[in-house]
């Protein structure tokens, strides 16, 4: 008897938990939020967005630059090194 009360409650548990799965997807965060927000949060993604393109930018442009800086600064060992003897033929 004792099990079978078990079993029973085991059952009704896990068909509560199915229901409140259900339940929870069938309401989006769009449908509890009214539009006036919801048109808010999307011009606040556009606007985080468009800085992190701003900065992914100069970061590239930095790098850039500091790769030119370090070819500008290298002795002559350095460049002999990187470059080979490559410019013997003449």
């Amino acid at each position: 008897m004792a099990k079978k009360m078990k079993k029973q409650h085991n059952k009704q548990q896990k068909n509560n938990e199915k229901q409140m799965v259900t339940d929870e997807s069938a309401t989006s965060l769009s449908d509890l939020v009214s539009d006036d927000v919801l048109a808010k949060l999307k011009s606040a993604k556009q606007q985080l967005t468009a800085v992190e393109e701003k900065k992914k930018e100069k970061e590239k442009e930095r790098k850039i630059q500091e790769r030119k800086d370090r070819e500008k600064n290298k002795s002559f060992e350095e460049l002999l090194e990187e470059y080979g003897d490559a410019g013997t033929k003449y």
